[in-house]
């Protein structure tokens, strides 16, 4: 029976320049090392208009339930000023007990311990009661509208159960062992556009000022009082992330100023609720400045949490045991695709120390490789006693 080895897996997932949403061939690669372990694979390519196509996988071993899957991607964020680097970051190097290149924390090396993980569990469990499954995507770190959220459309179609998700994204702060994730906050992004009248700077009675109407309505959003956060979620807190007036000359009023903010929200709200909300603060403002506007608002996911169950506890206690750690259970961070997954099934992230995803010279240490992929092994073992 075949198994794998997760630092050799690990450099060879690197090698792929899959940069967003590039696939380069790593989908097959990987789709190759499961069917040899024995898992039904399939490729899935979504796109949607005015995006380009993703390539992402489903594979299962397995036909009974329960269905255990491990979900992750394979795409990585670009690699930035190659000059920067100290290695090719597709040509993985080892340096000081370190795999560095492009995805080697965030999450090329948490996909290889996965596989090489649940390779050594089949070796030693052939006829386990249950199913492994993967879904592997090629959109989490761009617009993530043909990848995971797609596949899990494809699943509920096929009427495709997973009983328990764990996610690979790393989750811990500084030291492997730290942090489960079991939920996320919500995210929504608004791009205001206030409309006013150009005019000369010296006859502000002909003109009117967009910039004041955003200024006041900005000022106001940052006064918001959302909430004092929840036992399991910190705070909701709307930052402003772009104000703009395109404007050469200072002795002109401009007819036009825009403004883009972000809001991180806990469970005491919806991204619907948040809208409606703004939108009253916008109107009455502009209504005020006699200025007209316009708001678009995307959502790139609703506030969500796991409650923990005995499967949670379970991994808990496995991660306990190898790293002599005990995780804390959090929601903090950033979307993951946790945020599609949790729809179909009940699902945590776990993974590796997150210090240096993005980074330059991004790294995972060869010792948290390993115990990584005896964490995941042992998960296998514990799940399906």
């Amino acid at each position: 029976m075949k198994t794998y080895n997760e630092l050799k897996l690990a450099k060879e997932l690197i090698k792929f320049p899959s940069v967003t949403p590039i696939d380069a061939g790593i989908m097959r690669y990987l789709e190759k090392k499961l069917k040899i372990l024995g898992f039904k694979t399939k490729i899935l390519e979504f796109k949607e208009k005015n995006s380009k196509p993703v390539k992402n996988i489903y594979a299962r071993m397995g036909t009974k339930n329960p269905n255990f899957c491990y979900a992750g991607h394979l795409d990585v964020v670009p690699a930035g000023n190659l000059k920067d680097w100290t290695v090719n970051p597709f040509k993985p190097s080892v340096k000081n007990g370190h795999l560095i290149g492009r995805g080697a924390n965030d999450m090329k090396s948490s996909v290889a311990a996965f596989v090489a993980g649940a390779s050594g569990f089949i070796k030693n469990n052939k006829n386990f009661n249950g199913s492994i499954s993967l879904l592997i995507t090629g959109d989490e770190e761009g617009v993530a509208i043909n990848g995971t959220k797609k596949v899990v459309e494809y699943l509920k179609k096929r009427k495709e159960k997973i009983d328990f998700c764990l996610v690979g994204e790393p989750t811990n702060p500084n030291r492997l062992g730290e942090m489960i994730k079991i939920g996320r906050r919500g995210s929504i992004t608004g791009k205001l556009s206030v409309i006013g009248i150009q005019g000369h700077v010296a006859y502000p009675q002909r003109a009117n000022n967009p910039s004041t109407a955003l200024v006041q309505i900005l000022k106001e959003f940052k006064e918001i009082r959302f909430d004092n956060g929840t036992k399991d979620f910190q705070p909701t807190n709307l930052e402003v992330t772009q104000i703009n007036i395109n404007n050469s000359a200072d002795n002109v009023i401009p007819g036009l100023a825009t403004a883009n903010f972000n809001i991180r929200f806990n469970n005491k709200h919806s991204s619907l609720s948040l809208k409606k909300k703004l939108n009253k603060i916008i109107k009455r403002i502009c209504i005020k400045n006699k200025s007209r506007y316009t708001i678009k608002y995307s959502v790139s996911g609703e506030a969500f949490i796991t409650k923990p169950n005995k499967t949670t506890f379970m991994i808990q206690n496995t991660i306990k045991k190898i790293t002599k750690v005990k995780p804390k259970f959090s929601t903090t961070g950033g979307t993951s695709d946790a945020r599609f997954i949790r729809k179909i099934s009940p699902c945590l992230e776990f993974g590796l120390v997150g210090k240096t995803m993005h980074k330059i010279d991004e790294a995972v240490a060869l010792s948290d490789l390993r115990k990584l992929t005896l964490i995941y092994s042992s998960i296998l073992e514990n799940y399906f006693k």
